[in-house]
């Protein structure tokens, strides 16, 4: 938010570094063309990953005399970071600064600046949460036992949820609230605004020993472990740099008092196993084990009531966009005006109808014609387009419901599309067959299957600037870590039985249309007739059953095969959502199911 009121830019990804005579912003290809619209012309765009383009650092480096000092907020860092940024700045022997007691923007915006929220919290019901806050507990200490240390901070906001069985709505789209958790060997304590906790959250969390301690007191408690002699456990690639920078200076003033100046401080990490993503930063304390959260996998892999929270608010979720689409199929056929806007404030409708419904999982991208080209597109009232039935109309939205979290992406023709048109549609959609069908060995990383996805566009020369698939959180954050499909194969993270992730192939043309088909998928074993090297094999389970518009298929494009896909979808879309219907949205469901 301080971004997009300094810059004007409201991507949820960018970087904005401002010097004496400069400004200048950084984002990924989702967001060049909505970067474009929104800057002013006293910012510079960069546009990260394209050939030629400067990281942060590198443009540092150029623009400014040597010797200069560069502020950062280091409780808008992680760690690791901030540590990066700092060794590449030093080569231009540029000082990093942390500026702790003050943000920069917010001195700028003054009065005007929004209060933070002070919205309730809510306990997360061990029907939809599958196993109560003191087994988790217990898991996260044989971690810290195992690992030789006394104490974790644990600071990814979803972690905290998850691991105390809460919720909240600090965050927009997200059930999340503003926190900190220290679990120790014998204590946990959660950092939060006293006023989120209501009597029946502070005795549930009273059952699990968990004591409460103000947001703020964070930095005191990590200056006590670090002096009470405690070896921290941190996520240097989520922790801030705040809390490393204290315990780290704290730690060094216990070795002083202690009068062990002849220690060395050097650095301790678990050696590099890439897939505990453990890292080896230098000049750390020798107090500190710098490793992935022991919460990020454990809350990656659902268990059997999350599993099942999903897969019944996914069809909850498909019969309010089925009698989404019937209605607004009816309204474009008889040419009611309708904005972008408008379409996706009354599929918003229709959910807040569901059982469990509590909010839209991110802002609803409602992109017709060329907007459909902008990835992550947000209309806004001023200047959104009408939804009409000559071009392509892109619709990715998702919803927060009690017992589970969707996100789903369907493009549709209301008229006559071209074969163009048709032949791309075609495309994403065999990249999306291909993923779905894939059966992989375990132990394999997303990065691997990303060319199943693609492989149909790069035969005719196209592709799409996105990954293909994220991790998705049950009842939590719609983008989850730290698995994913992607053609970034930095993240080697293997994909589990229990996890969820969606499969999003696209194709975007620039001001003219936009294409992606996205369901989300559950990990699962499947049985095969061998098993080379004694390992499982993995395949994908459907959890999103809404019709994929077969106008816009181009059926000479496709295999038998890849034909029976369709059908067989189409039969369980019917079979599953059909009960939950009735009147013209089950008529629009039978006609938009019948086999091609």
């Amino acid at each position: 938010m301080r971004r997009a009121y300094l810059t004007g830019f409201t991507g949820s990804a960018g970087t904005a570094v401002v010097t004496k005579d400069k400004a200048a912003l950084w984002t990924d290809g989702r967001y060049f063309l909505q970067a474009e619209k929104e800057l002013s012309h006293d910012w510079t765009l960069m546009r990260s990953g394209n050939q030629g383009v400067p990281t942060t650092s590198e443009w540092l480096n150029e623009v400014l005399p040597s010797g200069c000092r560069v502020g950062i907020d280091p409780f808008l860092f992680s760690f690791d970071a901030a540590e990066e940024l700092k060794d590449a700045i030093s080569e231009k022997n540029h000082e990093l600064v942390l500026i702790k007691d003050l943000n920069l923007v917010d001195e700028i915006w003054g009065e005007s600046r929004p209060e933070p929220p002070k919205e309730r919290t809510r306990v997360h019901g061990i029907k939809y949460a599958g196993v109560d806050v003191p087994s988790k507990l217990s898991f996260v200490r044989s971690q810290l036992a195992e690992n030789g240390c006394n104490a974790v901070v644990i600071s990814l906001l979803d972690e905290v949820a998850w691991l105390l069985n809460m919720r909240g709505s600090d965050v927009p789209n997200s059930p999340i609230f503003y926190s900190y958790l220290i679990v120790e060997d014998t204590a946990a304590t959660l950092f939060v605004d006293n006023n989120k906790v209501s009597e029946d959250v502070l005795e549930h969390l009273e059952k699990a020993g968990v004591k409460l301690k103000p947001y703020e007191a964070i930095l005191s408690d990590v200056e006590r472990l670090a002096e009470n002699g405690a070896k921290l456990w941190l996520d240097s690639s989520s922790i801030n740099a705040a809390i490393v920078n204290v315990f780290r200076s704290s730690c060094e003033r216990y070795v002083k008092k202690r009068g062990k100046a002849g220690r060395q401080i050097g650095k301790e990490s678990s050696q590099g196993d890439p897939a505990t993503g453990s890292s080896g930063v230098q000049n750390g304390t020798v107090n500190a084990l710098y490793k992935v959260s022991p919460a990020t996998l454990a809350k990656a892999v659902k268990n059997e009531a999350e599993v099942e929270g999903m897969k019944s608010s996914h069809l909850r979720d498909a019969a309010a966009l089925a009698e989404f689409w019937c209605w607004l199929e009816g309204q474009v056929r008889e040419s009611v005006p309708l904005t972008e806007v408008q379409v996706a404030e009354k599929l918003l409708e229709f959910r807040q109808k569901q059982d469990g419904f509590i909010d839209t999982s991110f802002d609803t991208i409602s992109g017709y014609g060329a907007n459909g080209a902008i990835i992550h597109y947000r209309p806004t009232p001023e200047s959104c387009s009408s939804v009409e039935s000559d071009n392509l109309f892109l619709l990715d939205s998702g919803a927060q419901y009690i017992d589970g979290t969707t996100d789903i992406t369907r493009t549709v023709h209301f008229g006559e599309p071209t074969p163009r048109q048709k032949e791309c549609f075609t495309r994403v959609l065999q990249g999306h067959i291909a993923l779905d069908q894939a059966v992989f060995p375990e132990r394999t990383p997303g990065f691997v299957l990303d060319v199943l996805a693609r492989s149909s566009l790069w035969k005719i020369g196209l592709d799409y600037r996105h990954g293909t698939g994220h991790g998705v959180g049950a009842a939590l954050n719609v983008h989850e870590g730290p698995q994913s499909i992607s053609y970034r194969y930095g993240n080697l993270t293997a994909l589990q039985k229990g996890m969820i992730v969606s499969n999003e192939p696209g194709y975007y043309e620039d001001n003219s249309f936009g294409i992606r088909i996205e369901n989300l998928l559950l990990v699962k074993e499947v049985d095969l007739p061998n098993s080379f090297g004694g390992v499982s094999y993995l395949g994908f389970e459907k959890l999103t059953f809404v019709p994929i518009q077969s106008k816009l298929v181009d059926l000479s494009l496709l295999s038998p095969s890849e034909i029976n896909w369709i059908n067989e979808y189409h039969d369980e879309v019917w079979e599953k959502v059909s009960p939950l219907l009735s009147g013209h949205s089950l008529d629009w469901l039978r006609k938009n199911t019948r086999p091609l």
